[in-house]
């Protein structure tokens, strides 16, 4: 038997929530996971590909963060978790605002 693969929420566009998108970029790591998500582009990369200071259950708790206020989205694929950046959602949702968290000075 094929192993099931977990379906992970996701809010839909009109669920996203200004003050959860804010709240989730507030923090450095998460915005250095959305920085590195943006600069990689529409084809996502896999969970553990970006380099963080931190252990694995404190990535997942950002990745999950991420996911939850619609920043990010996470496909399976295969056996790993492809998170790509939600843009056209928050670019339609709050135009502006990714570019200019984007272009903020680190």
């Amino acid at each position: 038997m094929g192993r099931m693969v977990e379906v992970l929420p996701h809010p839909a566009r009109e669920e996203i929530k200004i003050d959860e998108v804010l709240h989730a970029l507030a923090d450095p790591v998460r915005l250095h996971i959305v920085r590195e998500l943006a600069r990689i582009g529409p084809e996502g990369v896999a969970c553990g590909a970006i380099e963080l200071p931190v252990t694995k259950s404190t990535r997942t708790h950002h990745l999950r963060i991420l996911r939850e206020a619609g920043v990010t989205r996470m496909q399976p694929e295969g056996t790993a978790r492809i998170t790509t950046l939600r843009r056209e959602d928050l670019d339609t949702l709050y135009p502006g605002l990714l570019d200019g968290i984007l272009a903020a000075r680190q």
